[in-house]
């Protein structure tokens, strides 16, 4: 499937700030699923610093735009060929171990009742129980937009039992980590309208790895693996570690933001 993305993100400002310097992680990965053609990535006027790949195989790149600033538009426009994996990460280039996925974070911290729903499942093996899980995690929420904010916390959604893509992620890889299951977050999109339309489509996963097989992608907000559907960004122990675009303005303002996703199919 051929995929045209047009994502923008903008800031304003009520009171003009000084400098504002960004961390990008909005490039999509390189692994046998998904290949990059066009590809741009603009801040309304500002400077392009170091690009790297981390050790998780993530491309970064630093921007920074000097004052005064009243608003800064991040935006990207490009496209991605994808192909279906059955959701294993193939070909993804990465140095760091699986093993440190293990650790838990603020957000994904489990409970009671997190490790409740972790010890309620058993599987074949780790490729089974990874799949088990994610539908207990999909049987337990209901998908309500609205429901939880950005700092809404694993154990704080599984008490509500509702949430966003964000909450079934940080669910599962809860679950995953107390079951002794390396987890991961995964941001990027999802192309999702049958009739090819644009559409909001900004997305986020699970990874979880299961042995000799690697890293496989697990979305249970949709009870599925992702296939060519899905582009993927880049990943981190949660959202916050995982998110496309991070940074910090200088001065003393109140920020607002507004973000605009669109993915459509396009001919090949």
């Amino acid at each position: 499937m051929k995929l045209k993305i047009i994502h923008e993100t903008n800031y304003s400002y009520d009171t003009p700030v000084e400098a504002l310097v960004q961390s990008l992680r909005l490039t999509p990965s390189v692994h046998e699923g998904q290949r990059v053609g066009e590809w741009r990535i603009g801040v309304t006027n500002g400077q392009r610093g170091a690009g790297f790949r981390d050790g998780a195989g993530d491309w970064i790149e630093a921007w920074t735009v000097r004052g005064p600033i009243e608003s800064v538009t991040v935006s990207i426009d490009g496209l991605v060929e994808t192909r279906d994996t059955a959701g294993v990460l193939r070909g993804h280039r990465e140095t760091v171990s699986p093993l440190v996925y293990l650790r838990e974070t603020p957000g994904t911290r489990p409970d009671e009742a997190l490790r409740g729903l972790a010890a309620s499942v058993s599987g074949e093996d780790r490729l089974d129980l990874a799949h088990r899980l994610a539908a207990a995690v999909h049987g337990a929420m209901a998908f309500t937009p609205g429901a939880t904010v950005a700092s809404t916390t694993a154990s704080e959604a599984l008490g509500r039992g509702q949430g966003v893509c964000q909450d079934f992620s940080h669910i599962l890889i809860a679950c995953a980590r107390v079951a002794g299951l390396p987890a991961r977050y995964v941001s990027g999109y999802l192309h999702s309208t049958v009739d090819g339309t644009p559409h909001d489509a900004a997305h986020a996963w699970a990874e979880l790895h299961v042995g000799a097989l690697g890293w496989v992608g697990f979305d249970a907000a949709n009870a599925c693996c992702p296939d060519d559907r899905y582009v993927r960004l880049g990943s981190g122990y949660d959202a916050q570690d995982a998110a496309p675009v991070r940074g910090m303005a200088f001065g003393i303002a109140i920020e607002s933001l507004d973000v605009r996703v669109h993915v459509e199919e396009v001919q090949q």
